[in-house]
């Protein structure tokens, strides 16, 4: 992608403030779409819109498309539906579903009302009808597609007559009379085999589909496992209704792993940065006040020991080891749950198959690190052996807690249908600050009295 120079800009925008409409279309002609969209990131929405209103339809449709959501609603706010409905002429059905997406009810059936194409305009109706998160919701209707019974001649005929209006060929699709996906038909055969009496003959049988209601994330999985360009999508009776690209996936998995890392890092909504201060704040705040929430029930707890802490003031000394041990604790184990749910190698029914791997890991974790502490405190404390116990058997129990913490909470999350990344970030930490915290004082008070 091409970086714009500070120079460059400032010639950019001199030419847009002199309206010489002439020397900007020479400059953008020279520019590829992906390029166009980034110069429109670093210009104020009007000089943007000078530019936009420069461009040809086909150019003006590929720049949309590579705008991200903010930038591109905001040129679509201020365009005529008329034109809007112009541009999405030149695109695949799924990604003029992208752009209808995000306008409302009333400016989609205008914009649908203004195409010319009406198999087009009735294919993104059909398309809307789905989730979004969903295969149909992320596939497109242009494909070739022919009859199993089909010769050799008619195929090649009826494959030229369906790609004059298509970008890009991936793959030949075979159905039966009742549109039901019956197999692949590799373009080599066509050389390989140039008089077969039907395709159904050669074709590649038994073709990895997936149903129009699996979530994006499966599909992802199976781009990754088989290598994929491209998928056909069918119906809960196999009829062939689309097919998704492997450029497609890829911008959702991009997505998907920008708002996951958000809810790790404690972001409630997806922002990024270059939105407003407002919205920054607003997507911040919220897991900042509930960490400041825990924070003054810690001290209440506390508050509630400040005797035995006022007695034997070297417990207090160990509640930072005490609360950054379990919260590293638990944001490793809820790390590891997490990326395994997402790339596959964990599935939620191997719920007690993690468990109990993560107790022996705890039970590890917890002997290797309290041993550490305890030889620790018995060379720094050799007359105070209360603490260096009390404190060691503190440090063992929280690690056990956050262990099964950082695996439970997402794999709970995972089969309520929540997003288990939440669980990766601020709310284990939280939750291991308050009852590790708990843990630790009750334990610690427990081994003093016995050793005391």
């Amino acid at each position: 992608m091409k970086e714009f120079t500070t120079e460059q800009l400032d010639e950019i925008r001199e030419i847009i403030r002199h309206k010489d409409a002439e020397e900007a279309r020479r400059k953008l002609t020279t520019l590829h779409p992906a390029d166009i969209a980034e110069l429109y990131q670093n210009l104020d929405i009007e000089e943007a819109e000078f530019l936009f209103k420069l461009l040809d339809e086909e150019t003006a449709a590929d720049v949309l498309m590579e705008l991200d959501e903010d930038d591109r609603l905001k040129l679509l706010e201020d365009m005529p539906t008329e034109e809007i409905a112009k541009q999405i002429e030149h695109l695949d059905t799924d990604d003029a579903v992208d752009i209808i997406q995000q306008l409302d009810e009333e400016d989609r059936d205008e914009i649908l009302s203004h195409l010319d194409d009406v198999e087009q305009a009735g294919d993104i109706i059909d398309l809307l009808k789905y989730d979004e998160d969903t295969a149909g919701g992320l596939m497109g209707t242009e494909m070739i597609v022919v009859n199993e019974n089909m010769s050799m001649p008619e195929c090649i005929k009826e494959m030229r007559s369906q790609a004059e209006e298509m970008d890009e060929i991936y793959y030949v699709y075979v159905v039966d009379n009742d549109y039901k996906l019956k197999g692949i038909f590799p373009l080599k055969k066509m050389i390989t085999h140039p008089s077969v009496s039907k395709i159904k003959h050669v074709m590649e049988t038994d073709p990895l589909a997936v149903k129009a209601d699996t979530p994006i994330d499966e599909v992802a999985l199976d781009f990754e496992k088989y290598d994929l360009v491209a998928m056909p999508v069918v119906d809960s009776i196999g009829r062939l209704l689309g097919r998704i690209t492997v450029d497609d996936v890829m911008d959702q998995v991009r997505e998907s792993s920008e708002r996951d890392y958000q809810l790790a890092s404690g972001i409630s909504s997806d922002v990024d940065a270059d939105d407003t201060i407002f919205a920054q704040l607003k997507a911040r705040i919220p897991w900042l006040l509930i960490g400041i929430g825990s924070g003054i029930l810690a001290s209440l707890i506390l508050g509630g020991f400040e005797d035995q802490l006022h007695a034997v003031t070297a417990l207090a000394l160990f509640i930072p080891i005490i609360g950054g041990t379990g919260g590293n604790v638990g944001v490793q184990a809820s790390a590891i749950v997490v990326q395994g749910l997402a790339n596959g190698s964990l599935e939620i029914t191997e719920f007690s198959k993690q468990l109990g791997k993560e107790i022996l890991i705890g039970l590890l974790n917890a002997t290797i690190l309290s041993a550490v502490i305890f030889i620790y405190n018995l060379i720094m404390l050799p007359d105070n052996f209360a603490v260096t116990i009390s404190v060691a058997a503190s440090l063992f129990s929280v690690v056990m807690f956050a262990s099964l913490l950082g695996t439970v909470v997402p794999l709970s999350l995972e089969k309520l249908k929540i997003n288990p990344a939440i669980a990766s970030g601020p709310f284990i930490q939280i939750m291991n600050d308050i009852v590790g915290l708990i843990i630790y004082v009750y334990v610690a008070t427990l081994f003093l009295k016995i050793f005391m």
